[in-house]
């Protein structure tokens, strides 16, 4: 190509050489963030191609890509800027408005930009296929991670273009959005993002590395939605919901009326043959009724007959009256004389019984005795307060004496003269002393300062000292060689390790050093192969077994070391847990001698950490070089990584686009600088001891000086202790006068608080001495009422005992009468027992008549009952005219003995026949409705189908023309159609394709086309959109893997005809590989990402243009057109 246009990552800190759908750390791996091995930009520079990302004002429409504000449609992505996303520190990429070629090798961070497209716009992860959370795209060792995107304005609504920014939070994978520099939240993005008819989730506009295989495996009917979504207007879609849903309803309605006419069918046949069994029912039913009637008639029957008997009943009770009135009258003398001894008996016995004068004479003395016990314990109660009383005027008169003594004391004391006393004169003094002690400390603190950098100046030759024999002792000790190595090359990491060394107990487990002091090479042969499997960070990295280790690490290391060159891993399982991919023998029939972890020695630990980071136990090795028929056994087998003879091959196999689809890096074996041998350096071993012995000298002379020093310091502290005895002499004489001073002021305020509490006192013995004397007039009283209640007393005792003296006479008058009562009754018993006779007799008889007359009532009362509640059936009754009982029996007989002969039959068997004909009458009324809802739903279906169908028609053959053009192009066939099924939801895209002119178009599936030709058939389909579309911009990601060289061709020229020479949208292609001599058109904008360890120091002097003529001169690359 003659022009091409770079964008380079900026400041990028991952290093491993990997595939790009590799991982790009783990949570095992933390790296410095000031360690980098990519191109930096100064602030000058970030300044030079960026602006602020948040709180900037609205600039106008600038772009830095060579295009004018009007060559973008509406919602096309003007800018993207990256800052800790994924693998980039920071980066910023201008693509153009028609197809962006997005190119570089795996692993520099192309798929990342399709990645920032989806996420900054508001999308979530799934629409990727990687990762699961947000948190995951912020790059290892940063917290957070920021996506700018700049989106064309629409000219006719808005001057500026539109600036979205997303802040994504690793610490509770959070984000935060912003448009145009104001807070907004994730639906006003996606709201914006979808005025411009942006779909990051339909994979026809938007379809990443990851989501290729998902559009290959879309179904027809699916392919046809999201067509619809991505070339249609709103309203097809919305009319294809209809219709589905106006069917759906269609459908079930049809299926209901089916099912309503089998019921009604089904209902018709039984009723058919159920009617002759329901004639014979109905026929017992009649004769049910009759019976019904008889057994209602019993009342009346048996009424009229009770009644008649009743009045017999009543006519021999009144005879028996009149007898037993005779039989009393003549009785009636001695019985009055014996009733009325009854009487008397019964009237005294009520009086001894009843004791309620002798209860309430025993209550009234009770309560006598509770005043008197009342009044008592107040007055013992009084006499206890009088005695507290007492006992507390001597406590106030004591306290009294005691002020007069205190009165008289303050002023005695306010008589005499104050102390005299000069504070100014003994200050003086004072300051005078601790000045020369100050002096004297002042001179003690300047020679402990010398002191202390005499002492400083031996403790560092000192150390310099032992770490000068031991360089000595390690030139001679391989370990030692490799320390100074690791001190050199990563000064960063050798402190750490030292101070791991000094500090192992601090970890639950050990903590094992970089791979370079603890691990070796077991052959030296191989150590050219082995370090050249090895990325700088495998060599320097540390070993720790458990996360609070990792986190105790690495708190220690960045936060209180502030080391920034420091990798620390996790050992994630162990190393029994890591299996080769073949078998030894599988392995040398390959031509390879073993595996990289074979030749290696080191802690389980630290290989098991090698053989997660560098895929130790999956390279092959081998000192010799592979043959042809070996390098292509080894493309077929499971091995992706060897190390043959001088070179490194690594193998990127892409399965979902086929078994064809693997791409082959190799690298040239590095000279190994680690794990060698070298010879001892004897003039460093010169050099080392020279300075031993100068700086053994030095130490000597700074204990001499040091020791003269404290013999000064000695000296003056001597002086010290008489002038500070004198200053505390000072300060205690100072503190007596004072206090004697501010005593002496204190006397009048003491003494007029002494002179109020006097005034309290007096007042307090007042109020004591009152209190007492209300106290003994309360007690006189107390003493009133007991003599009252003591006589109270007595008068309730005396009317207690003329109670108890009453009960005692009406106790033996009761017995006397008792007695004469006895008597009389014996003599009257005969005539009582004749009287008693005949009182049962009439009692019997009466009885009998009034229980008649009472059944007469209550059969009555049923029949009027009856003739209320079912007048038809008395009417029924009635008809029956003066039947007797025995007739009415007779007829019952009868009327059973006909249902005997008459099958019982289902009792229910009539209430079913008669409910299911209800349920007949109403399906057909249903049946009759339905008719009419199936023509409104078909007329609806009609009505949107003519509208929807023609369009989507229309819409089709569009497609299938462009589609069909395309593969005309490159000498091939494609159509595309719509599958009508009689369900809207089963519509589908149908596309057809052919590849040789002996073939016929077939449908195209994952069975009759290879990976290579369901690519093109893909991209062109994605093409055919192309015009079509309402989407601003489409992405495709890698859609070329698979492709053989001569498909690759054609379908890069028909695409840069599409998306250049036509007015269509913005195109962005992704891809790690592309041939010699493709079609270039200015219009493209071809984004080279670069990263590696040859990377220039400043990504500026990276010219793409110079390299492109070195690379032609070479006869490397063609030029493009």
């Amino acid at each position: 190509m003659s022009s091409v246009n770079s964008i380079n990552p900026h400041r990028r800190t991952l290093e491993v050489d990997e595939d790009e759908d590799a991982p790009s750390g783990s949570e095992s791996d933390v790296q410095g963030s000031k360690k980098s091995k990519r191109p930096r930009l100064n602030d000058s520079q970030a300044t030079s191609l960026a602006s602020s990302s948040r709180g900037y004002p609205l600039r106008p429409n600038i772009n830095h890509s060579g295009y004018s504000s009007t060559d973008y449609q509406p919602g096309s992505i003007v800018r993207i800027k990256l800052t800790n996303f994924v693998t980039y520190t920071s980066a910023e990429f201008f693509p153009g408005p028609s197809l962006n070629m997005v190119i570089g090798p795996n692993g520099t961070g192309k798929s990342t930009l399709v990645c920032a497209i989806c996420l900054g716009l508001g999308w979530g992860p799934q629409h990727l296929g990687r990762a699961k959370d947000v948190a995951e795209f912020v790059k290892h060792g940063c917290e957070e991670a920021t996506i700018e995107i700049e989106l064309a304005a629409d000219p006719q609504a808005r001057k500026r273009n539109n600036i979205v920014q997303r802040n994504i939070i690793r610490d509770g994978n959070k984000s935060t959005y912003f448009i145009n520099g104001k807070k907004a939240n994730q639906k006003i993005v996606v709201k914006l993002a979808k005025t411009y008819s942006i779909q990051i989730d339909n994979l026809c506009q938007f379809l990443p590395q990851d989501k290729v295989a998902e559009f290959a495996g879309l179904t027809p009917i699916e392919l046809l939605h999201s067509t619809m979504r991505a070339a249609a207007p709103e309203v097809m879609l919305e009319w294809h919901e209809s219709l589905k849903k106006l069917r759906g309803q269609q459908k079930q309605i049809q299926a209901e009326e089916a099912s309503d006419r089998e019921m009604l069918a089904n209902y018709e046949n039984r009723q058919q043959l159920q009617r002759g069994d329901v004639e014979r029912m109905q026929q017992r039913v009649e004769i049910q009724e009759k019976v019904k009637v008889y057994e209602a008639a019993y009342p009346l029957v048996k009424y009229r007959d009770l009644r008649v008997k009743q009045k017999v009943m009543a006519t021999e009770a009144r005879t028996t009256e009149r007898e037993l009135a005779e039989m009393k009258a003549s009785a009636e003398p001695a019985l009055k004389s014996v009733n009325q001894k009854q009487i008397y008996c019964q009237r005294l016995g009520k009086v001894v019984e009843n004791k309620k004068e002798v209860r309430r004479a025993e209550g009234a003395v009770y309560a006598s005795l509770k005043e008197v016990e009342s009044i008592n314990e107040q007055i013992t109660n009084l006499d206890t307060q009088l005695g507290d009383n007492k006992k507390l005027f001597v406590k106030v008169q004591n306290e009294k004496r005691k002020t007069e003594q205190m009165m008289t004391t303050y002023k005695h004391q306010l008589e005499e003269p104050p102390i005299e006393f000069d504070v100014i004169a003994h200050n003086q003094r004072g300051r005078e002393k601790k000045m020369e002690i100050d002096e004297i400390a002042s001179r003690i603190k300047d020679f402990k300062q010398e002191q202390r950098d005499l002492t400083e100046q031996g403790t560092r030759r000192n150390a310099q000292i032992n770490d000068a024999k031991l360089q000595l002792e390690n030139l001679a000790s391989q370990v030692g060689q490799r320390n100074q190595a690791l001190s050199r090359t990563f000064p960063d990491t050798a402190k750490a390790w030292a101070w791991i060394q000094q500090n192992q107990d601090v970890f639950e487990s050990p903590v094992y050093g970089p791979p370079i002091v603890e691990c070796s090479v077991k052959d030296p042969r191989h150590a050219d192969l082995i370090e050249s499997l090895f990325q700088r960070d495998n060599f320097s990295c540390f070993t720790v077994q458990n996360k609070r280790d990792f986190g105790k690490l690495q708190a220690q290391l960045y936060g209180t070391m502030k080391l920034s060159e420091i990798t620390i891993r996790t050992a994630p399982v162990g190393l029994d847990r890591f299996k080769p991919p073949a078998t030894e023998t599988q392995l040398h029939q390959l031509g390879l001698e073993g595996w990289a972890l074979d030749y290696m020695e080191g802690p389980e630990p630290v290989l098991a950490m090698l053989c997660d980071a560098a895929r130790l136990h999956q390279t092959g090795v081998s000192l010799r070089e592979t043959s042809d028929e070996q390098y292509s056994a080894l493309e077929k087998s499971q091995i992706s990584t060897w190390v043959a003879g001088k070179h490194i091959y690594q193998i990127t196999r892409r399965r979902e686009y086929g078994p064809g689809a693997v791409s082959t890096r190799v690298r040239d074996v590095r000279p190994a600088q680690i794990w060698t041998t070298q010879p001892v350096d004897t003039g460093l071993r010169a050099e080392l001891m020279e300075n031993i012995e100068g700086w053994g000298e030095e130490v000597k002379a700074f204990d001499q000086k040091a020791q003269e020093i404290q013999q000064k310091i000695e000296a003056l502290r001597l002086l010290v202790k008489p002038l500070h005895d004198e200053i505390n002499d000072l300060n205690r004489e100072k503190d007596e006068k004072q206090k004697a001073i501010s005593r002496y002021k204190s006397l009048p305020t003491k003494l007029a608080s002494e002179k109020s509490s006097y005034a309290e006192q007096n007042e307090r013995l007042r109020e004591i001495k009152a209190t007492q004397t209300a106290m003994a007039k309360k007690e006189l009283d107390l003493l009133f009422e007991k003599c009252q209640a003591g006589l109270n007393y007595a008068q309730t005792v005396d009317v207690l005992r003329s109670c108890h003296i009453s009960q005692l006479e009406a106790e033996l008058m009761h017995i006397e009468a008792n007695s004469d009562f006895e008597v009389l009754s014996s003599e009257q018993k005969e005539a009582r027992d004749r009287l008693t006779a005949k009182t049962e007799e009439y009692k019997s008889l009466n009885k009998k008549a009034i229980d008649a007359k009472k059944e007469c009532t209550v059969l009555k009362d049923t029949v009027k009952q009856l003739a209320q509640d079912d007048p038809d059936l008395m009417t029924s009754i009635t008809e029956l005219g003066q039947i007797t009982f025995e007739e009415l029996e007779a007829n019952i007989d009868s009327a059973k003995a006909q249902l005997e002969v008459l099958a019982e039959g289902n009792d229910g068997l009539v209430q079913e026949f008669e409910a299911r004909q209800e349920k007949i009458d109403k399906l057909r009324q249903k049946i009759d409705g339905t008719a009419g809802t199936l023509s409104q739903l078909a007329d609806g279906i009609k009505e949107i189908r003519d509208k929807w169908e023609p369009e989507l028609d229309k819409l089709i053959s569009e497609i299938s023309d462009a589609f069909s053009h395309s593969f005309e192009m490159i000498g091939c066939a494609g159509e595309v159609s719509v599958d009508k099924a009689d369900d809207f939801d089963q519509w589908a895209i149908s596309i057809k394709v052919k590849f040789r002119a002996e073939e016929e178009l077939q449908i195209l599936d994952s069975h009759r086309q290879s990976g290579g030709e369901r690519a093109v058939s893909t991209i062109f389909y994605l093409m055919a959109l192309q015009s079509l579309a309402r989407c601003p911009f489409r992405v495709v990601d890698e859609i070329n893997q698979g492709m053989d060289p001569r498909n690759e061709r054609m379908v890069h020229g028909r695409m840069v005809e599409i998306a250049c020479e036509e007015r269509g949208c913005q195109y962005f292609l992704v891809t790690p590989k592309l041939l010699n001599g493709l079609r270039y058109h200015p219009k493209m904008r071809v984004m080279c990402v670069a990263s590696g360890d040859y990377m220039p120091d400043d990504y500026n002097k990276l010219d793409f243009g110079k390299a492109i003529q070195i690379a032609r001169a070479a006869g490397i690359a063609t030029a493009a057109a």
